[in-house]
C-alpha cells in the first residue's frame, strides 16, 4: 500500500513537471514572437528610415506632359528661335539703323497680298486733291493705320516680275492685310484688266525726285482750332510738331490725314515735320491760310 502511494506521487509529479516545461517553452516561443512582430502601436517610419510615398514625392509624374501638350512646346521652341528667321522689325532696322518711327509699313520688308482695281483720281481718305497722277493706289485697312500710310510711295511687283511705284492715297476699308486697291491704270501695267485679281509682293520705295514738299490747313482752322497736312513727302511722314512756348507739342493725327490742334494751340507758327527714318525738317512763316497748299523749300532725303 506504501509503496502503491509512492508511485502514483512520482508519476503525479512527473506529469507536473512535463505540464510546467511545455508552458514555459511555449511562453519562450511567445516572447519571441512578440520581440520579432512590431505591436500596432509602433508606426512602420520609426521601423523604415526611408520616407513612405506620398504626393510629394511623386510630383515628376504629374508634372509628365501629356502627349497632347508636347507639340504645342515643340511649337513654341521654334518660334523662340532667333537666328532662324529675322522679323520684320530685325529686317528694318538693318536697312535704315531705326525702327522706332515705323509703323506696319518698314523699310526693306517684303509684303505679301493680291491686287484689285478701281477707277481714282488721286483722292479718298488720304484727303488729296485730283491730280493727273495716275499711278496710285488705296492701302488696306490694317496697314493704312490711321494715315500713316498716306502720301507713301510703294514698289508693287506682279508674279512675271514686272515692277511699278504707285503713292498710296486712299484706304480700302473691306481689304485684308497686305491687299492693295490699285488705280485701274497702274493695275494695267501688270495685267490685263480682265484678271481681276493677281498676286503681288511690295515694299515701300523712296523716289529720285517728288520735288519740295508743301503744307495745308484744314479748311476752317483758326487759332482756336486747326488741321495742318503734309502733302508730296517722299518718305512716310511719322509725326508733326508745332512750335508753343519755347518747345515742341506733337499733334494727334486724324484718319483723314490731318495732324489736329484742337485747342488751336501753335497753329500759324512754326512747324516741325519728321518722317520715318527720324530726319526732322523745320518749316517757319506758315501762316494760318485754310485751304491753300503752301509750297515750302525742303523735302526728305532719299532712302
Amino acid at each position: 500500500m506504501h509503496r502503491r502511494w509512492l508511485l502514483i506521487t512520482a508519476a503525479t509529479a512527473l506529469i507536473v513537471v512535463s505540464c510546467i516545461a511545455v508552458l514555459f517553452s511555449d511562453g519562450e516561443a511567445d516572447a519571441d514572437r512578440a520581440e520579432a512582430t512590431p505591436t500596432a502601436s509602433a508606426p512602420l517610419d520609426a521601423l523604415d528610415p526611408s520616407p513612405s510615398p506620398s504626393v510629394s514625392t511623386t510630383k515628376p509624374s504629374k508634372k509628365k506632359p501629356s502627349p497632347s501638350a508636347e507639340p504645342s512646346r515643340s511649337k513654341k521652341a521654334k518660334k523662340g528661335t532667333a537666328s532662324a528667321k529675322p522679323t520684320a522689325t530685325t529686317a528694318h532696322r538693318t536697312a535704315s539703323g531705326s525702327a522706332a518711327l515705323a509703323g506696319r509699313i518698314r523699310p526693306g520688308v517684303s509684303y505679301r497680298g493680291v491686287a484689285t482695281f478701281y477707277d481714282s483720281d488721286g483722292t479718298g481718305a488720304c484727303a488729296y486733291d485730283a491730280s493727273g497722277d495716275v499711278m496710285t493706289a488705296a492701302m488696306n485697312h490694317t496697314d493704312y493705320e490711321t494715315a500713316k500710310a498716306c502720301g507713301a510711295y510703294v514698289n508693287v511687283r506682279a508674279a512675271d516680275g514686272t515692277t511699278i511705284t504707285v503713292r498710296i492715297t486712299n484706304e480700302c476699308p473691306e481689304c485684308a492685310p497686305g491687299h492693295l486697291d490699285l488705280s485701274a491704270e497702274a493695275f494695267a501695267k501688270l495685267a490685263p484688266p480682265v484678271a481681276g485679281q493677281i498676286p503681288i509682293t511690295w515694299e515701300l520705295a523712296s523716289p529720285s525726285d517728288p520735288g519740295p514738299l508743301s503744307v495745308r490747313y484744314k479748311t476752317g482752322s483758326s487759332a482756336y482750332w486747326c488741321g495742318i497736312q503734309v502733302i508730296g513727302h517722299r518718305n512716310p511722314v511719322a509725326r508733326l510738331e508745332v512750335s508753343r512756348g519755347g518747345g515742341w507739342r506733337q499733334l494727334p493725327r486724324a484718319e483723314y490725314n490731318y495732324f489736329l490742334a484742337e485747342d488751336g494751340g501753335g497753329c500759324g507758327g512754326t512747324i516741325r515735320i519728321t518722317d520715318i527714318y527720324g530726319e526732322r525738317l523745320t518749316v517757319p512763316g506758315i501762316a494760318i491760310r485754310p485751304d491753300v497748299v503752301q509750297r515750302t523749300q525742303v523735302q526728305f532725303a532719299r532712302r
